[in-house]
């Protein structure tokens, strides 16, 4: 599987500057960049080595290329490409969006196409948020905040124009997205080990609890006393529901299925790790955005002792209260038919 971050943020906030700085890295050689916007290809002049209708060739051998279409038709060739060696053979897919980009539809098409989900695997999101004028962006600019709310990594540029500490953007940011990390740039110089510390295959290596993964270690513990911290941004909330019992299958797919119908939009994030009861020694792993959820991914076993099912939700408008008395009220009817249903 090739690993795919999406990388966004509002007009001007530096993410081609950033792209640049991190595609001159040796480490991030064999880097086919997506550009999802009208317009040319934004990077320096002197990133570029060759070029035909679509791709560029970039010095440091990865390969760029402008969307003039549909972005699954776009993924889809420059796989057709990489694998009839017409292309450079890359080794991971950033996807930059435009800065007024909903970056949602992009997760759609990353999540929801069948043939896509095969070769590529949604490692997470980045979002980049001028420290100089973000605070005002996010008053003023709906998709900024959105862009802000469904980040895993959170990412301040132009911090060496600032007087001062960052102080008041940053507890805007924490109370948009108290889930997604934080780090700093200048100049584009970000730590880039850190920036794409992220996506399930890296958690389940560097921390048996998945912690980094749900976007929660530092922000909230799943202990008894503390896993009902929540922060609040008047319509949009983060906050983690956990079950010490197995939930049965038809529940959590029926749960999927309201939350979908009646929460689209507003269900801006959901990752869940789930003890299903038909699979105990196998947990399984769940990733939606909006109305679209990536097939379930089963790992091979639980990476710690606990096997309680964890599902931490970003939305707007959704009060925690319901998704719980939801999940309650499915269960209770499951297994009353369960009960119900006559052994063979």
């Amino acid at each position: 599987m090739i690993p795919v971050t999406v990388l966004t943020g509002f007009l001007g906030s530096g993410k081609t500057t950033l792209l640049g700085r991190l595609l001159r890295s040796p480490q991030f050689s064999r880097t086919a960049v997506i550009v999802n916007e009208f317009g040319e290809v934004g990077l320096d002049h002197d990133l570029i080595e060759t070029s035909d209708e679509s791709f560029v060739e970039l010095q440091t051998g990865c390969l760029c290329c402008t969307v003039r279409g549909d972005l699954v038709r776009t993924l889809e060739g420059i796989l057709r490409r990489r694998d009839q060696g017409a292309v450079a053979p890359f080794d991971r897919v950033v996807i930059e969006t435009s800065g007024l980009a909903d970056p949602a539809p992009i997760l759609h098409a990353l999540m929801g196409d069948a043939g896509l989900v095969q070769r590529l695997a949604l490692t997470g999101v980045i979002t980049i948020v001028d420290a100089v004028n973000g605070f005002e962006t996010l008053a003023r600019q709906p998709e900024s905040v959105k862009q802000v709310a469904v980040a895993d990594r959170l990412v301040l540029t132009k911090t060496d124009l600032l007087e001062g500490e960052a102080t008041d953007l940053v507890k805007r940011l924490a109370a948009i997205n108290p889930a997604a990390t934080v780090l700093t740039s200048s100049f584009g110089d970000v730590d880039a080990d850190r920036l794409f510390d992220m996506g399930l295959d890296v958690a389940a290596e560097k921390n048996p609890e998945l912690q980094p993964w749900f976007g929660l270690a530092e922000t909230a513990h799943f202990g008894p006393a503390t896993h009902d911290r929540s922060c609040h941004d008047a319509q949009i909330s983060c906050f983690a529901i956990l079950r010490e019992e197995p939930i049965r299958a038809i529940t959590l797919t029926l749960l999927l299925e309201v939350l979908a119908e009646h929460c689209g939009a507003d269900l801006l994030r959901l990752k869940a790790i789930a003890n299903v009861a038909e699979c105990p020694g196998q947990p399984a792993v769940i990733h939606g955005v909006q109305h679209v959820f990536h097939p379930p991914a089963w790992l091979a076993g639980w990476p710690s002792e606990d096997r309680r099912s964890r599902l931490v939700f970003i939305v707007r408008n959704t009060p925690k209260a319901w998704i719980e008395v939801l999940l309650q009220a499915l269960e209770a009817e499951v297994g009353e038919v369960t009960r119900n249903v006559p052994a063979a």
